[in-house]
């Protein structure tokens, strides 16, 4: 298997964060994105929307994080991470969704904006993570992990960018719920981080 990475993308760093925690090696091709590698035709052939990561198994390209998460977890047959019963798929599903929605357009738009000069609405995006940040804090008081009683890809899915708000410009510090859910991710065996985490 092979993930095309940029070391400070939060998607790519939730498949290698993933298969460090399942123990799974992962061949890592460091694409050159201030070069404008993504943009190539070669890369465009294998991801049209010209954005990374991009997961190589065989035949099977991949190129959207969560579905990467969904798929490494079914191929190697990790049910305690994503569960194939109704309810349970449906849990972690939801949160990967949240993951595919308010995260990205919440704390990692704001990180976009103050670390690599995106031109967006960061107003809108500090807002949204607010929003977000209070929704999580609350049901993180109730539960330990996000979907289930025990960690899923859901948890994956969502750690990176809620762990990185600080560099969007938003704080956890109200947040002891939030924070103590994003240190026992970080004690989980095989933790594997990024920089600023």
């Amino acid at each position: 298997m092979k993930l095309y990475d940029l070391e400070l993308s939060g998607n790519c760093y939730k498949v290698r964060l993933f298969c460090a925690l399942i123990g799974q090696p992962i061949t890592l091709r460091p694409v050159n994105f201030l070069e404008g590698e993504h943009k190539s035709a070669e890369f465009i052939e294998r991801n049209p929307f010209g954005e990374i990561p991009v997961l190589i198994d065989g035949d099977v390209i991949l190129r959207n994080s969560q579905a990467m998460l969904a798929y490494l977890a079914r191929k190697f047959d990790r049910e305690d991470w994503y569960p194939t019963g109704a309810r349970e798929e449906a849990e972690v599903m939801q949160w990967l969704m949240v993951a595919e929605n308010e995260i990205a357009r919440g704390p990692n738009d704001a990180r976009l904006h103050d670390k690599f000069a995106y031109k967006l609405d960061v107003e809108a995006a500090r807002i949204a993570s607010a929003r977000l940040i209070e929704i999580l804090d609350k049901h993180l008081s109730r539960c330990k992990w996000l979907a289930l009683s025990k960690p899923t890809i859901a948890d994956v899915a969502c750690f990176p960018y809620v762990a990185l708000a600080h560099e969007g410009g938003i704080s956890l510090e109200p947040y002891t719920s939030v924070r103590a859910w994003l240190d026992r991710v970080k004690a989980l065996p095989n933790f594997l981080t990024m920089p600023a985490i």
